[in-house]
């Protein structure tokens, strides 16, 4: 394995962190959102995107340091975004029938009752 250019190991290095600050961000909203409808938007929305840089700064470093393309990688970035919205989706529907409570601060009806 050879080393990285500086370039790369400065984009690889952004990804990391971005994709840190997001899953933090994430990680915050699941916590402090008031209920399930709004707590559904952190995992689903900023953890994908910090889990995804996490991955496309992954394989960037091997496919630049081995240079052979990391499909896995890949496969697992591509899996992610086409997952995540379809479960959380499936989870605000879950909780739609079985009229799980919103608080006050929650805008929007999620259908007529």
């Amino acid at each position: 394995m050879g080393s990285l250019h500086p370039v790369a190991e400065w984009i690889v290095s952004l990804l990391l962190l971005a994709g840190g600050f997001f899953t933090l961000v994430g990680a915050i909203g699941l916590v402090r959102l008031p209920d399930f409808y709004a707590r559904l938007h952190g995992p689903t929305k900023a953890t994908t995107l910090g889990v995804g840089s996490v991955v496309i700064a992954s394989m960037l470093y091997f496919t630049l340091s081995t240079g052979e393309i990391a499909i896995t990688e890949i496969l697992i970035t591509a899996f992610l975004f086409l997952t995540a919205p379809v479960s959380a989706n499936f989870l605000a529907k879950a909780a739609m029938h079985l009229n799980v409570e919103r608080s006050e601060e929650t805008r929007g009806q999620p259908w007529e009752q």
